[in-house]
């Protein structure tokens, strides 16, 4: 069952207000989605957001995509957002099991058949979201086709680094420390705490105030950085997926030259080997690219609109 959620229409400026419905996951942990429609579309992206992320950030993008016939129903993953937070310090981002996200990507999918969204569906997945939208294709997500921004199919780092990473998250989180602050982490939101010089999130100054500003306005929305078990449980999720084929389902990823978020490597091994998969890199971008400059943000928007329009079962 679902009930009414807040939902902050102020912040995600979009054009057509957004509905947003408190909905459970099979294991009892409160989620938020929310949905933007109306009665021309003709299908629905599923939006999976990356990790700090919550649904009014996905406001102008909700817009673009109903401009161009696609509904999108987007969710706050457990752990973030107004979802229920799963330890006591509520400004790290913590989840027990990787694969308990797949528990809401179900409630997700459930929830939009039973609203009535229209089909077919469509993912959209961003950064961590892209982690979980790679799981959930595996799994038979009963998407008609996928687009990934900067998955996190890997996390850029020295192989230094990543030695120390595994090492460090997984004797912590098997030693009590697992809900502490992952090493050279902050529980404060980098949203708060970097000026838009340094920002490693977009080249536009425009949309990074928006992201900032919804931040700044509520608190509550924001998100600092992860535990030792949420980076042992996402090192270990991203080691299982490079290990699996890529899905049979028709694939566009996007990936800025300036990345320095997640791993490039990796987005290009994934993409190289996908049947019917697309790798667009995109020039002068940084993680972010969904929010990114005017210009790109279009080229994005309306390949996507005639990509997901021309998928073999919405065709």
């Amino acid at each position: 069952m679902s009930s009414a959620a807040p939902f902050y229409s102020d912040l995600a400026q979009a054009r057509e207000t957004g509905t947003a419905y408190w909905i459970h996951a099979d294991d009892g942990v409160r989620l938020r989605v929310a949905h933007w429609t109306n009665d021309t579309a003709k299908g629905t992206v599923l939006l999976f957001p990356g990790r700090t992320e919550y649904i009014e950030k996905y406001g102008k993008d909700a817009d673009e995509l109903l401009s161009r016939g696609l509904a999108t129903l987007v969710i706050d993953w457990r752990g973030q957002g107004l979802a229920d937070r799963l330890i006591d310090n509520t400004d790290l981002g913590h989840v027990g099991q990787f694969t308990d996200y797949q528990r809401d990507v179900a409630a997700m999918v459930g929830h939009a058949r039973a609203i009535g969204l229209p089909e077919p569906f469509y993912l959209l997945a961003h950064s961590m979201g892209g982690c979980i939208g790679l799981r959930a294709l595996h799994n038979g997500l009963p998407v008609a086709a996928a687009s990934f921004s900067a998955p996190m199919w890997g996390i850029k780092m020295s192989p230094v680094l990543r030695g120390v990473a595994w090492g460090v998250s997984t004797i912590g989180a098997h030693a009590g420390f697992g809900t502490s602050v992952s090493p050279g982490q902050s529980s404060k939101s980098l949203m708060t705490t970097t000026a838009f010089a340094d920002n490693p999130l977009t080249n536009d100054p425009d949309m990074y105030a928006y992201m900032v500003g919804q931040v700044r306005a509520r608190s509550e929305l924001g998100l600092g950085g992860p535990t030792i078990r949420w980076l042992n449980e996402a090192l270990r999720e991203m080691r299982f997926l490079a290990h699996q084929k890529s899905p049979h389902v028709p694939c566009v990823t996007w990936l800025g030259t300036e990345e320095s978020i997640v791993d490039p490597a990796a987005i290009r091994q994934r993409m190289a080997k996908w049947p019917n998969g697309r790798l667009e890199i995109l020039d002068r971008c940084k993680h972010e690219v969904l929010m990114e400059r005017p210009d790109v943000r279009q080229q994005i928007f309306d390949d996507l609109g005639q990509f997901f329009s021309t998928s073999p079962i919405a065709a």
